[in-house]
Parts: C-alpha cells; sequence; structure tokens
C-alpha cells in the first residue's frame, strides 16, 4: 500500500505566498531599465501633428499650453533608463476632441530643457513609450 502524503493548508499558504512574491519581483525586474532599456522608437515625422508641435515648443522653451507642462515627471512606473529626480519633465500632446488633457505625452530628460537629450512619446498615459528619433 502506498502512503500518500498531502501537504497542510499552512504548508500550501506559505507556498502560494512565495509564489506571489516571486511573480510580482519578476514582473518589477522585467519592467525596470536595468532589466530593459526602451527599444521601441518614433520618428519625429511620424508623430501626430500635435506631438510634432509640442516637440518644437520643447525645444524652443514654450510657452505652452497646460500648466502642468514642464514639471517634474517622476519615472515611477520605472520604464524609461533610471536618471536622478529631476531629470525628466513631462508634456502635454493634445488630444482633439478630449475635454482634458488626454493621453498624449511627450517626457523629454536632460539638464536643460529646452535642449533634451532625449524624449519619449506616449499616447497610452505612460503605460508604453517610444524615443523620438529624427
Amino acid at each position: 500500500m502506498r502512503r500518500v502524503i498531502v501537504p497542510s493548508k499552512q504548508v500550501l499558504s506559505a507556498c502560494l505566498v512565495a509564489l506571489v512574491a516571486w511573480a510580482g519581483v519578476s514582473s518589477v525586474m522585467a519592467r525596470s531599465p536595468q532589466a530593459t532599456e526602451i527599444q521601441a522608437t518614433i520618428r519625429l515625422g511620424e508623430l501626430p501633428r500635435q506631438g510634432q508641435e509640442t516637440y518644437r515648443l520643447i525645444h524652443e522653451g514654450g510657452p505652452f499650453p497646460y500648466d502642468k507642462d514642464g514639471t517634474v515627471f517622476g519615472n515611477r512606473e520605472r520604464l524609461l533608463p533610471q536618471q536622478p529626480r529631476g531629470f525628466y519633465r513631462e508634456y502635454t500632446v493634445k488630444t482633439p476632441g478630449s475635454r482634458d488633457r488626454g493621453a498624449r505625452r511627450i517626457v523629454c530628460g536632460g539638464r536643460q530643457p529646452a535642449a533634451p537629450q532625449a524624449c519619449y512619446y506616449t499616447a497610452d498615459h505612460y503605460a508604453s513609450f517610444r524615443q523620438i528619433v529624427q
């Protein structure tokens, strides 16, 4: 006769907690800038017209149509390369027909806001980014 060992509820609970914790850490690591760098790009000419206008205003130093334009972007999503706080600034890309600022943004990084080292476009409110290239 075979003897079957059935784990207790406590053992099963501990295994489940460990599995959930491991999945959460794996998810964060996959999204961290150390694990993956932004590889998707978008040409400046491929941006919507409103995005091209925002990009031009950034390089001219403004003026910008929204009060939040030019404010520090915290990179809490950790999808952009890790930099010190204050490195990134966000700008609104107008969305035709939207009653608010919409979901489209350009985030630029660098010491001088009007001369950014890199700019990124998001059409989905920071869920994904594409680096803007000339």
